[in-house]
């Protein structure tokens, strides 16, 4: 089903299929987040996240966005899929946009919790090498540090 996904750059007029893309596959995978976390964590994507990241879009055939990942040289920042197209390859095609290069070890932190996370980055190859108690804004949302 890839064949009808296509990578592109976000652009501006994104950013609000971005926020409900990241909300819908937050509902479908995170249920371990509070409601308050989740309302906080909800508006530091959309005012701060999103408008400063640099993106990368999975489109389907008519350019509506359906997946996004954000990340910097060989860090993976972000990787949400909209569950509609969960298991259909959008974010394998992500991540195998963005590590094109194949130079080097490719990173990302996954919430613990988020099992289909988990399981999605260890069939491509990455295995655990560390492990926070704390996210990364200090609440208890235990990390994984994957690299490939």
């Amino acid at each position: 089903m890839t064949s009808e996904f296509r990578v592109r750059a976000a652009r501006l007029t994104d950013f609000p299929a971005l926020l409900e893309i990241w909300r819908r596959a937050v509902a479908a995978t995170h249920d371990f987040v509070t409601p308050e976390d989740r309302a906080a964590i909800d508006r530091a994507v959309a005012e701060e996240y999103l408008p400063s990241a640099e993106l990368i879009v999975a489109t389907n055939a008519e350019d509506e966005p359906i997946a996004f990942l954000g990340g910097s040289g060989r860090e993976i920042e972000s990787l949400f899929v909209d569950p509609s197209v969960h298991g259909q390859g959008a974010g394998r095609l992500l991540l195998e946009h963005f590590d094109r290069s194949g130079e080097g070890d490719l990173s990302v932190e996954v919430n613990e919790q988020n099992g289909g996370a988990r399981a999605f980055y260890a069939r491509l190859g990455f295995r655990v090498v560390g492990r926070s108690p704390l996210d990364g804004q200090g609440r208890p949302y235990p990390l994984l540090r994957l690299v490939r």
